[in-house]
């Protein structure tokens, strides 16, 4: 038995240009880090050769084919793996819905423990590359690639994607004090509405390909991760809000759906009562909702918005890994 652990992650900019209908016409960045909230994948050998997954409900079935989990299905069969196994996943936080990228993070981390499982190692590069092939050919979902590779890489990246289909993930070098000011600033608020996001997204990938103008959004918020990589890298936080805040005014423009009169007004109520900046994570609609405020006015912004609740985090400076192995006889 072995246990994967794979973390969440915060995007701050760059949100839309990991799409291939911007990035294969032109580089797209994000700037993202990943957070101590994990999903942990258990996999075990079965006494029997068919397969046992559970997550939400528990599939039991005699082969690879007959999973309805299109992700452990697609995994397995990536891997060569018949049955003869048990997989079970938890969650720090709800697995659907949230902006946090648990899609991508449960599939790097599965990945991660079937090659484990298999004896085999596999890196950052390599698991991230193909939780994309599964999540976005195999699987047809109309996802970019960051909550990929930020999983697998963890820490706090700039991340380019290029229109060659290779992707470069360059950590941003900066003081210590400047991360540890940077993560008490930040404030992480739970709207209690979860939503697909594939709609959305699917809408956004439309406008981006017919759109000049939506096209032209996305090169401008490519520009703010670059922007923003630049002032982390100086250990500058003073234009950190800013960016954040021009660059949700920016997102909205991409689809309908990403916001809506209730995360409008959440967020206006914030802004009046000291944030700087903020926005929807991931692909808007819902999830959590992420402020950037002088830590001062933390509390004065919690208690403006009752029906949110906080969630203390923390950055995580490594991306998916194995923390427990019982080694056992697999034959």
């Amino acid at each position: 038995m072995l246990i994967s652990r794979t973390p969440l992650r915060i995007s701050f900019a760059g949100g839309g240009s990991d799409l291939p209908a911007f990035y294969r016409e032109e580089p797209g960045a994000v700037v993202s880090t990943t957070i101590n909230k994990y999903i942990y994948i258990n996999v075990n050998k079965k006494f029997d050769p068919g397969i046992r997954a559970s997550y939400s409900i528990t599939e039991t079935v005699a082969n690879v084919d007959e999973l309805r989990h299109e992700l452990i299905r697609e995994s397995m069969k990536l891997l060569e793996l018949q049955g003869g196994i048990e997989i079970t996943s938890i969650s720090d936080i709800p697995s659907q819905g949230t902006g946090l990228g648990s899609s991508s993070t449960y599939t790097v981390g599965l990945l991660n423990a079937l090659y484990a499982y298999t004896g085999r190692f596999a890196g950052a590069e390599r698991l991230a590359r193909e939780a994309c092939d599964i999540e976005i050919a195999r699987c047809a979902k109309p996802i970019g690639k960051q909550d990929q590779y930020i999983a697998a890489y963890g820490g706090l990246q700039y991340i380019q994607f290029n229109p060659d289909e290779s992707v470069f993930v360059d950590p941003i070098i900066c003081q210590p004090a400047t991360k540890q000011r940077l993560q008490e600033r930040l404030l992480m608020l739970y709207t209690s509405v979860t939503r697909s996001a594939n709609h959305i997204l699917e809408e956004q990938k439309a406008n981006t390909e017919r759109d000049g103008d939506r096209r032209r959004t996305l090169r401008a918020m490519t520009r703010m991760a670059q922007d923003l990589r630049v002032a982390l890298s100086n250990n500058d936080l003073d234009s950190f809000g800013e960016i954040l805040h021009e660059g949700w005014l920016l997102k909205q423009q991409l689809a309908t759906g990403i916001s809506n009169g209730r995360i409008n007004e959440w967020y206006s109520k914030a802004r009046e009562h000291g944030a700087i900046g903020g926005k929807i994570l991931g692909a808007g609609g819902g999830g959590f909702l992420l402020l950037y405020a002088p830590v001062e006015r933390h509390a004065g912004i919690i208690a403006a918005l009752p029906e949110l609740a906080p969630m203390p985090f923390a950055f995580e400076p490594q991306g998916s890994k194995i923390v427990y192995v019982e080694e056992n006889e697999r034959t």
